[in-house]
């Protein structure tokens, strides 16, 4: 059969490559065309374009880009119309997804959403469109099948994949990981500012505002798959500062702690057990536009899944330096560490255990083949 799967950044590229590779095993005609990025090409199918070409963040930069925008949408609704699938797999990425989905949906094109859009944290009215243009939604999220359920809309959780991800990756070997980056043997703080340069630009400079207060620790910046180094050198002026491309799993297996942008990283960070801050910054008014549509409690997913505070989120003006270095401080501490630790085994209780991406790829395929 064949499959249009439609990402954008670099969760999604994760999440829709290891769904790729689950569909093969099931379906071993299937043909993948898709958008994503190098983990998808990986897995094997036809990238129609890399997710890294289109990453805005906020609302100033996306009606910046409009026009680009729009070309996108264009072409994609062409690029299906030529490939003409048994399925569409959308995930995440709602801005866009959720126009083509539409459009999909008159055309007579069968859709799935994998990840849900976030309308659990801001303009709920979207339900309504994605129960007229989705025939199947698949979320990764408890409390998410929960709220569907308030709109008399049956979705299926099937867990999360990140569970999967980790629990499969290949163990680091400490010792050899430390030598080739030549890290040397001080307790590491790994620092994760996100994968867009908008959002990088902001967060890297208050976090490494903090390594002269640090000397016995050594901080490693965790570089996005999306970004090169020449990106992050202007940023780097000590030599207690280490960049790490593309290695972000194995760099959180060997951290004591970690600051680490408001994300999928969060989550990626309880699960590897390391204690964090969660910081985000954006530009002013994208921020105070956000504060005024987002009905959550919390920002960070560790806090949303477990419907309390067990992360501290520095968000804003308080994502500065004198702040930053106190929660620091605290997640070095031995009791605070204690208690993240059980936190964090709690909210890998509540995420449903292994098999995220063969679950959802059996449920398409069945949907399809019925």
């Amino acid at each position: 059969m064949k499959y249009y799967i439609v990402a954008g950044e670099a969760s999604g590229d994760l999440h829709g490559s290891n769904l790729m590779k689950a569909l093969k095993k099931i379906d071993s005609n299937a043909t993948i065309r898709f958008w994503g990025g190098d983990l998808m090409h990986a897995a094997g199918g036809t990238l129609v374009k890399h997710y890294k070409e289109r990453a805005f963040m906020g609302f100033i930069e996306v009606i910046m880009n409009l026009n680009k925008i729009f070309k996108d949408i264009s072409f994609c609704k062409n690029d299906i119309s030529s490939f003409h699938p048994d399925v569409i797999v959308f995930i995440d990425n709602s801005g866009f997804n959720l126009r083509i989905a539409k459009w999909a949906k008159q055309e007579g094109f069968k859709t799935n959403y994998y990840i849900s859009p976030q309308v659990w944290a801001s303009r709920a009215s979207r339900v309504n469109a994605i129960k007229r243009d989705i025939d199947a939604m698949y979320v990764i999220l408890p409390f998410v099948k929960s709220f569907y359920e308030k709109y008399e809309y049956d979705v299926t959780f099937v867990g999360h994949p990140l569970i999967d991800a980790i629990a499969n990756r290949d163990q680091v070997d400490e010792f050899k990981f430390r030598e080739t980056y030549k890290l040397g043997d001080k307790p590491i703080i790994a620092l994760l500012p996100g994968s867009r340069k908008q959002e990088i630009t902001k967060m890297l400079s208050v976090m490494l505002s903090l390594v002269d207060e640090y000397p016995n620790n050594q901080f490693v910046i965790a570089g996005a798959p999306s970004q090169d180094y020449s990106f992050y050198e202007p940023f780097i002026k000590s030599s207690n500062v280490k960049f790490i491309s593309n290695r972000t799993y194995d760099l959180l297996s060997i951290s004591s702690a970690a600051l680490v942008t408001s994300g999928t990283a969060t989550l990626e960070t309880a699960l590897f057990k390391v204690p964090q801050v969660v910081c985000y910054k954006g530009s002013t008014i994208s921020y105070q536009i956000a504060k005024r549509i987002i009905t959550l409690k919390f920002i960070s997913l560790v806090n949303l899944i477990m419907d309390r505070e067990v992360v501290t989120e520095l968000i804003q003006n308080d994502f500065n330096k004198n702040r930053l270095k106190k929660e620091l401080d605290l997640i070095l501490n031995s009791e605070t560490r204690k208690r993240l630790f059980l936190d964090y085994y709690e909210l890998e209780k509540a995420l449903g255990g292994k098999g995220a991406s063969e679950k959802t790829a059996k449920l398409i395929y069945e949907s399809v083949k019925s």
